[in-house]
């Protein structure tokens, strides 16, 4: 990267706290946002639980009008894009003349599964000329980023990023290459994904789920021997990233700068983590190179770790195989285990809990810890939050599907301004 770009806006709905204050106190209590799910009944699922996020009113954040025709997903990136919008001091609607300056970046997979399924339900039952025309955009991909921009009047790029697991650290790197190729200025990026119950009990049928199959607990525990599965989480988690030398002749506050991305597809994969964890260490590697840092660099891991068998071990190996013996002794904590596996939001929300590392000096806990797994050697910082000044962090983000992504951040020093 040629152009410095760094992060001056975070905002985020999660399970465990809605805003970047509750959310990064709710890390440092590591206060989970597990629960039972209410949103849609679970009497006949072994599952029951998930990072619901049971008090969201998106009318207290965007206001009573307009909201009617808009699913869930849309809901919550509009008001974490509000969030992140007065985080970083930016007005809205955009004026005409620095509209053209600003863009959008989200990352989002499974979002329209409700709206899509519901759309069929309702033309199946009564026929295509019963279906309200108003609910069609929310069956398309990409409608939550579009309602980003018409509701904050954004006319720059509009995208959306579906890469599973990680489109929201994949739509970072999307909107910094859009800042550093092009004329724009400003990039709302990150990611969401809401809890619905199609996607919910299909991941149960398939045996996904924590406590889906018969015999196992439903417990969220990243790292730890005991764990059988994710559990689902949801939210949406944006960032605003913005051209150095425009954040600094606005004045805003700056809390960190990104060093650098890198990726890496691993064939080897289908539908499993690759317990050779080739393509999750090639990703850091590119990472790294991006950044032009070394492994002795990174002083803490945002991990990937989501509570299954397999996920957990190979960023376990990727990161040792990259870090040599440091590998084991890196702090490397999963917030997952606190708001749940929340899929395409999920890099975007190790981005925000990372932004907190280095605001607030602290190391968020991998929480449910108790018994070690020989294939996850680490310090996985269990149970309990630890003190600590980080300078620069690693944050992972690796998919089944064999898709793996790295982002490094760092503190932003003034005095290299």
């Amino acid at each position: 990267m040629n152009k410095r770009i760094v992060i001056t806006g975070i905002g985020v709905l999660a399970s465990n706290g809605i805003g970047k204050k509750a959310f990064w106190d709710a890390l440092k209590k590591g206060r989970s946002g597990i629960k039972p799910v209410t949103l849609f009944d679970t009497g006949n699922l072994r599952a029951k639980t998930a990072g619901e996020i049971s008090d969201f009113k998106p009318e207290d954040i965007l206001g009573p009008k307009g909201l009617r025709n808009l699913d869930r997903s849309t809901k919550l990136v509009l008001s974490a894009s509000k969030l992140a919008l007065d985080d970083a001091g930016i007005k809205y609607p955009l004026s005409e003349d620095e509209t053209d300056l600003f863009g959008v970046s989200l990352g989002s997979t499974m979002g329209s599964v409700w709206s899509i399924s519901e759309f069929d339900k309702e033309a199946l039952r009564e026929g295509p000329r019963s279906v309200n025309p108003a609910l069609f955009p929310n069956t398309v991909i990409n409608s939550p980023a579009s309602h980003v921009s018409i509701n904050f009047n954004i006319q720059g790029f509009n995208a959306t990023i579906s890469t599973g697991f990680c489109s929201s650290v994949d739509a970072i790197y999307y909107a910094m290459n859009m800042l550093e190729l092009y004329e724009y200025e400003v990039v709302l990026t990150g990611g969401v994904e809401e809890l619905c119950e199609q996607t919910y009990k299909g991941f149960h049928k398939i045996g996904h789920l924590a406590g889906s199959r018969d015999g196992k607990q439903e417990i969220n525990c990243p790292f730890d021997k005991r764990r059988n599965g994710i559990v689902f989480g949801e939210g949406a988690c944006i960032v605003v990233l913005e051209k150095l030398e425009h954040a600094l002749k606005r004045k805003a506050r700056i809390y960190a700068e990104v060093l650098g991305y890198g990726t890496s597809f691993d064939p080897d994969s289908r539908n499993i983590y690759s317990p050779k964890a080739k393509g999750a260490a090639e990703a850091i590697r590119a990472c790294l190179a991006d950044a032009k840092i070394g492994a002795d660099d990174i002083g803490y891991i945002s991990a990937s770790a989501n509570s299954t068998l397999d996920c957990d071990a190979m960023e376990a190996k990727a990161v040792t195989d990259v870090f040599g013996e440091r590998g084991k002794s890196v702090p490397m904590s999963s917030v997952k285990s606190m708001i749940g596996e929340s899929f395409s939001a999920g890099g975007a929300f190790n981005v925000a809990a990372s932004v907190g590392v280095l605001e607030e000096s602290f190391l968020p806990p991998t929480i449910n810890y108790e018994k070690k797994d020989r294939r996850c050697d680490v310090d996985c910082v269990p149970n309990k939050a630890r003190d600590a000044k980080v300078d620069k962090i690693l944050v992972n983000s690796f998919s089944p599907t064999g898709v793996n992504s790295s982002l490094s951040i760092s503190k932003y020093n003034y005095q290299d301004s």
